[in-house]
């Protein structure tokens, strides 16, 4: 009898053992993408100063359109929670977009060298950052399914694993996703 309740107790161990590892695991893992995703975002905010500067050469009376690209650079740069870190990233997204269509207007700068490296710089940062975003959602997800499911559940709040939430775009964004341009060559 003393030995089945050893037995019992043993394996009762050994399993929370293990749940408490795989929690580990995920929650390492989730830490580990959101770091590449902020290591991804420095580097873009790093970008924008030389960026503006070379536009602010050609274009000097944009004063608005930089003010908005500064003030998304400082948010994405203090933002400190998942959802305040989507939502300045939005911003810096559109602020971008913004810069870009003044450059439009200016021929000269778009055949500067020093502008296309920027925003070919700027276009591999980007690419970074989705990549970032998905390894981190996988990441989420997988650690939000560990601390949801049995048995699971019932020792992740008490070790003290939280659900993750996702770095998700913004609806405008999510709305270019879900519908995006069409092209018809044959007008």
């Amino acid at each position: 009898m003393v030995y089945v309740i050893l037995a019992i107790v043993a394996v009762l161990a050994i399993g929370l053992v293990v749940i408490y590892n795989g929690l580990v695991r995920a929650k390492v893992r989730v830490d580990e993408a959101w770091s590449d995703i902020t290591v991804q975002l420095k580097r873009r905010a790093d970008l924008i100063p030389n960026l503006v500067d070379t536009v602010k050469g050609y274009a000097k009376h944009e004063k608005q359109v930089f003010e908005n690209v500064t003030k998304a650079r400082s948010a994405i740069l203090g933002a400190q929670t998942v959802e305040e870190t989507a939502q300045a990233d939005n911003q810096i997204t559109g602020a971008l977009k913004s810069l870009f269509a003044v450059a439009e207007a200016y021929p000269d700068l778009k055949a500067n060298d020093n502008f296309a490296k920027l925003q070919d710089e700027l276009t591999d940062t980007e690419d970074k950052i989705q990549a970032s975003r998905r390894f981190y959602n996988g990441s989420a997800r997988d650690l939000n399914i560990k601390i949801q499911t049995f048995p699971t559940n019932m020792f992740a709040s008490m070790l003290g694993f939280k659900v993750r939430e996702f770095f998700e775009l913004d609806e405008a964004e999510n709305e270019a996703v879900q519908n995006p341009v069409k092209v018809d060559f044959n007008k």
